[in-house]
């Protein structure tokens, strides 16, 4: 199944995540299908780039979303 999720990227301490689509059975920082965000928690405020297009578009295709994604998601509706 494939799943919107986070991926962790940065320096140790201070990270950064990377929203992609990736099959669920896979390891989290294998390949993945797309790219549909960015999250740095980091900055005050956190910083939360996403596409709602694509989100939807996979969402539409049946994708699963993480609930960690699920709340960014809704964080960036409210935010635009």
């Amino acid at each position: 199944m494939l799943m919107i999720r986070l991926r962790r990227g940065g320096a140790k301490h201070n990270p950064v995540y990377r929203v992609v689509v990736s099959d669920s059975r896979k390891d989290t920082y294998g390949n993945y299908l797309d790219q549909v965000g960015f999250y740095n928690p980091s900055l005050d405020p956190p910083e939360i780039r996403l596409d709602l297009e694509k989100v939807e578009e996979w969402r539409g295709k049946g994708a699963g979303v993480s609930e960690t994604v699920r709340s960014l998601i809704r964080k960036a509706e409210r935010q635009q």
